[in-house]
């Protein structure tokens, strides 16, 4: 079954030079294609709509200073199965847990500088491409 999904390569992924790395490991997945991207900055607004479930965790405010930091990669990827399999590429969000082969398997360092987001359902790649790229939706 075809899907969309939105992936964000992080401000860490941007600041280490990996973008390529990982554009390229979606790109060669066959029948995935990359259907929108842009290199952005993301403002305030545009993150606590992104973020909005962990409002008031411990995690938020520093999560949002990070996001912040510097320009981000968003995409919207299409294809099969896309949403589990952009999933699986990333891997688990602690690196140490993340198998090798997974982008945080092979190069994160720390849990909160994750280096990729994907979303986790037809459900959250709705709402968050609508935030991203409102003509997807």
């Amino acid at each position: 079954m075809s899907q969309r999904t939105l992936v964000l390569l992080k401000p860490d992924a941007v600041r280490r030079g990996l973008v390529g790395e990982i554009i390229g490991r979606i790109e060669r997945k066959a029948g995935w294609s990359i259907a929108a991207m842009e290199l952005r900055t993301l403002d305030r607004a545009t993150l606590e709509q992104h973020y909005a479930e962990h409002e008031g965790r411990p995690f938020y405010e520093p999560l949002m200073e990070f996001m912040a930091s510097g320009p981000s990669v968003v995409m919207v990827v299409e294809g099969e199965r896309v949403i589990e399999g952009i999933r699986a590429l990333a891997g688990p969000t602690d690196p140490i847990a993340a198998a090798p082969g997974s982008v945080r398997g092979d190069f994160g360092t720390i849990v909160r500088e994750n280096l990729i987001h994907a979303s986790d359902s037809e459900e959250s790649a709705e709402r968050e491409m609508k935030i991203f790229f409102p003509a997807f939706s």
